[in-house]
């Protein structure tokens, strides 16, 4: 066991309650350590708030931080229930970059298998982005947009040096905005995503004990 990091928690931040439902489950510790699931709250402040009071715990110091929930893609062909994968989030800020993102990738598509992944740049606002903003934004290189990733990730690596995540599912996207039809269906969707992927969140977390190359 020599040589092994000790087991470390991890903090899976949420903004919503129907995220945080899709989220719940009895596990309280994986191999990688105990697991609490923070609701934020909407929005980068609610967000900047909650996760700096969480992370003053004891208990969390050091915790890894995976940022998730819903979120608007940006690109042409995105559809409610693809996924996307941070390489980095952006707020005016900061950048920070994402740890793990390969691993993600691959474990998410075991977990739902069939479903897109995308990666890239996941970029912050503090409203819910429509019309010409998503292709504003999407000329700067980021793929999809939410309210709380970016500010819960800078956050969290303000308060101490820690491996830190952001995985989305696409609620909302170029061809499949909020304001039409077919919203409640691609929420479902989205719902029914979210609900499968702490799997491949437990294994990322699992991963940050083994030996570094």
């Amino acid at each position: 066991m020599s040589g092994r990091p000790a087991p470390t928690p991890l903090l899976i931040a949420c903004a919503l309650g129907i995220e945080q439902l899709a989220l719940r489950r009895r596990e309280r510790t994986t191999p990688g350590g105990p697991v609490t699931v923070l609701r934020t709250g909407m929005g980068p402040a609610a967000a900047e708030r909650s996760v700096t009071r969480v992370l003053a715990d004891p208990g969390l110091h050091g915790a890894a931080v995976l940022a998730t929930g819903f979120c608007a893609g940006l690109a042409p062909g995105m559809h409610p229930g693809d996924l996307v994968v941070a390489e980095e989030t952006r707020d005016p800020r900061g950048t920070v970059p994402c740890v793990g993102t390969e691993l993600l990738v691959k474990e998410l598509m075991r977990a739902v298998p069939g479903r897109t992944v995308h990666t890239g740049p996941l970029t912050g606002s503090d409203h819910v982005v429509r019309g010409h903003e998503r292709s504003d934004l999407l000329a700067t290189g980021a793929i999809a947009v939410d309210m709380e990733s970016a500010a819960t990730l800078l956050s969290a690596v303000r308060a101490a040096e820690r491996p830190v995540a952001a995985v989305r599912v696409v609620v909302d996207a170029p061809e499949h905005e909020l304001v039409r039809i077919g919203t409640v269906r691609g929420g479902i969707s989205a719902f029914r995503v979210l609900r499968s992927v702490l799997p491949a969140f437990y294994e990322w977390h699992r991963s940050l004990l083994l030996p570094r190359r």
